[in-house]
């Protein structure tokens, strides 16, 4: 009993440290390291940094944390099909405005897209729901595989190594949704191809 609690709770840890909305900000940490950007200050760097992270990351926890705790739900609670909308639609409102004040601000193009990626993946989750619950945790790191895969095409650097840290953070992040009971294998497997694809064909194509 006392081994099956600290596997629960390990997996708890996992699910919050993986929290579905951080595609953005790692794909921006990634563009700030491997591309040209990497030139900028610190301070414009961390400016932008904190603005992602307000938008994609905190606003959104903040939000969907304030709705699940005026219905009186549980986190398990929340996860059932039918009452993921609103959280999905709390989400996809907060990545637009974040993709409205990166463009009213003429960020380059390379950063916008990161967060459209992450908007692309939450709008395709939503969608999906409607008939098939998909694990939004898996798509978030499915996603910033698709991110990697993209940028290393277009910045031509080898990621093997960095792949191999995403498909064991997937493996982590996908087992603990199973050990919580809120996601199948299947769910868990769909969810992080439809972020991969998603996340590769907005920033390649968009």
């Amino acid at each position: 009993m006392k081994r099956e609690k600290q596997v629960i709770l390990a997996a708890r840890v996992v699910s919050m440290i993986f929290t579905p909305f951080y595609l953005p900000f790692i794909g921006m940490v990634i563009l700030f390291v491997f591309s040209y950007l990497s030139m900028f200050p610190w301070v414009y760097k961390l400016q932008v940094l904190t603005m992602v992270y307000l938008f994609t990351i905190l606003l959104p926890t903040l939000m969907i944390h304030l709705y699940r705790r005026y219905q009186g739900w549980n986190l398990i609670e929340l996860g059932h099909r039918e009452r993921r909308m609103v959280p999905y639609a709390i989400s996809i409102i907060c990545y637009f405005t974040c993709v409205y004040v990166m463009q009213r601000l003429h960020m380059p193009h390379f950063m916008s897209n990161i967060v459209v990626a992450g908007l692309l993946v939450q709008i395709v989750c939503a969608i999906i729901n409607v008939v098939w619950k998909v694990s939004t945790h898996s798509a978030a790191i499915g996603g910033v595989g698709g991110a990697l895969f993209a940028f290393s095409a277009y910045l031509m650097f080898n990621p093997v190594w960095w792949f191999c840290l995403v498909f064991l953070a997937a493996g982590l992040v996908g087992t603990s949704r199973m050990i919580l009971r809120q996601h199948t294998l299947g769910q868990v497997v769909g969810g992080f191809w439809i972020g991969f694809v998603c996340a590769a064909v907005a920033i390649l194509f968009l």
